[in-house]
């Protein structure tokens, strides 16, 4: 480690997402934001469980004929998973480690691609194998709205964490951005939280009727 490193890293706060005045206003900002989130998917879980059984007969597919609880479950220990890896990033960024940061994320995204890419496969399933699509009933439209709302929510995380890594690529650490990389990492938490409240709600209560 070249001396400047080290008296940077020496100087480095225990907290530096909380350390400038921009960094705690950035926080207030956000949990304004995530309380309108919250009230938002709040709303659509109440649509969701309003509708859950409103088909226009009764050959159409319900929740309990339609979900596979292994893929799902697959879906959510890699969603899990990817919120345990940004928790190292942000180790790591507390810690002063530029790269090891960077490469946690860099994980982080590909996880969440991975998810990603089997919430396609599920609605692709749903939709060629039961002709479950948005318009089929009521249901359908509250189960496509409520996940396909969590999915884009998913994909703007990832585009909000991958920008924040190749824009500050060259520019390491420091307190301007650290506040920047630890929002990232608070909002991606949150998408997983509510992904177990789908897990629940809309999965394993669909399949218990």
């Amino acid at each position: 480690m070249h001396a400047e490193e080290k008296m940077t890293l020496e100087k480095w706060p225990a907290s530096p997402e909380k350390q400038t005045l921009e960094g705690k206003n950035k926080f207030v900002g956000f949990w304004l934001f995530l309380g309108g989130e919250t009230v938002l998917f709040a709303s659509l879980f109440a649509t969701y469980l309003a509708l859950k059984d409103s088909v226009p007969n009764s050959d159409m597919p319900l929740a309990k004929d339609l979900f596979e609880i292994p893929l799902v479950f697959t879906m959510t220990m890699i969603l899990l998973t990817s919120s345990l890896t940004s928790v190292y990033a942000m180790y790591h960024m507390k810690n002063f480690n530029f790269k090891k940061m960077q490469l946690w994320l860099v994980i982080t995204v590909l996880l969440g691609l991975s998810f990603l890419g089997l919430e396609i496969y599920e609605f692709n399933h749903y939709v060629h194998e039961f002709g479950h699509t948005f318009t089929s009933s009521a249901f359908s439209s509250a189960f496509y709205t409520l996940v396909g709302f969590h999915g884009a929510h998913v994909a703007f995380g990832l585009a909000w964490i991958l920008a924040l890594v190749i824009r500050n690529n060259k520019r390491g650490l420091n307190l301007y951005n650290a506040p920047k990389f630890y929002i990232a990492s608070l909002y991606w938490h949150f998408i997983d939280v509510v992904w177990v409240f789908i897990f629940t709600v809309v999965y394993l209560m669909g399949m218990v009727g």
